[in-house]
């Protein structure tokens, strides 16, 4: 988020919205393409959402936090990118300034959820390959809620403040057209500190270690299976492939979800420096919110137990008695 340091008159003569120079069939497309990507991101986390909160074998306390960022992710798509691809399509901001203020606080409210909730899934597997003893007996389902909604409650409150110090500001340099949120230099410094700088590291930092740990395992496994094994060997060892192969499976949620990340937060930075063009804060804003609609594609394609799941939430066997029983593991 960057600050303009000239004044509101100054700013708007160097604002203008391009004129639309594609042609009536491209425009409609565009249209429909991004329907089609609001729709998919909707249902497939609606989806999630579902299967974990249906389905009995899913509780446990990792999928629980699969299903809280499922969550943000299903508000994203329904709250805040239906705005955000009419503005890429339209290369200006058509629905009024007070719209864009709850418009991107509520995209900022909910980025910074996901941010979390990432930083939480690394925290989860952390502790479940470091000390699984110690996870099994004192991570349950009921701490990871309390820890979630302890999570929405300060992410929450920290955006209400962020925008009570700078509500006045933000709508004062708004100019017609345009629709981005500028913060005071204070300001600015904390939320790139609280919403990129310490999230990144810690997760970073654990899923170092989580791959370091994972490396180990497989080794201990690879050993294990060179001798006759014991019954409690034998349970060990599927426990441990489990844990490495939920490690890799989130490993990828959080990679992807970098990726998208990055852009974002290196414009913002560049552009505390040098004016960036619109255009490219508008192409990294949407993928930063593209991560929404990847997630559950990455659950179906590395999760059976979700591809069961949606088979069976499709055709409707999930209204059957005792359907929430249903062995879905196998």
């Amino acid at each position: 988020m960057n600050l303009m340091e000239f004044n509101q008159s100054d700013r708007c003569e160097h604002f203008s919205c391009p004129e639309r120079s594609v042609s009536p069939a491209v425009y409609i497309l565009l249209y429909v393409c991004s329907a089609a990507v609001v729709l998919l991101t909707v249902c497939g986390n609606l989806l999630v959402i579902i299967s974990v909160f249906h389905f009995k074998q899913l509780h446990t306390p990792t999928n629980i936090l699969v299903l809280s960022l499922a969550v943000s992710d299903f508000l994203i798509g329904s709250l805040a990118m239906p705005s955000i691809l009419i503005w890429a399509i339209e290369s200006c901001w058509i629905l009024g300034t007070h719209f864009c203020m709850c418009v991107m606080m509520t995209a900022s409210l909910l980025m910074t959820l996901s941010i979390y909730h990432i930083v939480l899934i690394a925290v989860d597997r952390y502790l479940a390959l470091s000390n699984p003893f110690l996870y099994m007996n004192r991570v349950s389902v009921r701490v990871i809620q309390v820890v979630i909604i302890f999570n929405w409650c300060v992410v929450v409150a920290y955006n209400l403040i962020l925008l009570y110090f700078n509500g006045n500001f933000m709508s004062s340099v708004m100019c017609p057209g345009e629709c981005v949120i500028f913060l005071n230099e204070v300001s600015s410094v904390i939320d790139l500190i609280y919403s990129f700088i310490f999230p990144l590291s810690v997760i970073i930092i654990l899923y170092t270690q989580v791959f370091v740990i994972a490396k180990r395992h497989a080794t201990a496994i690879r050993e294990l299976n060179n001798h006759t094994q014991p019954k409690t060997q034998k349970i060990t060892s599927h426990s441990m492939k489990s844990e490495r192969k939920a490690a890799k499976v989130l490993g990828i949620l959080v990679s992807v979800f970098l990726m998208c990340l990055l852009p974002y937060f290196i414009c913002s930075l560049i552009g505390d420096v040098i004016e960036l063009p619109a255009e490219l804060f508008q192409k990294v804003f949407i993928m930063l919110h593209l991560n929404s609609t990847i997630n559950p594609l990455i659950y179906a394609l590395f999760y059976p137990w979700f591809r069961r799941c949606i088979k069976l939430i499709i055709t409707l066997q999930i209204f059957q008695t005792d359907s929430a029983l249903i062995n879905i593991l196998t």
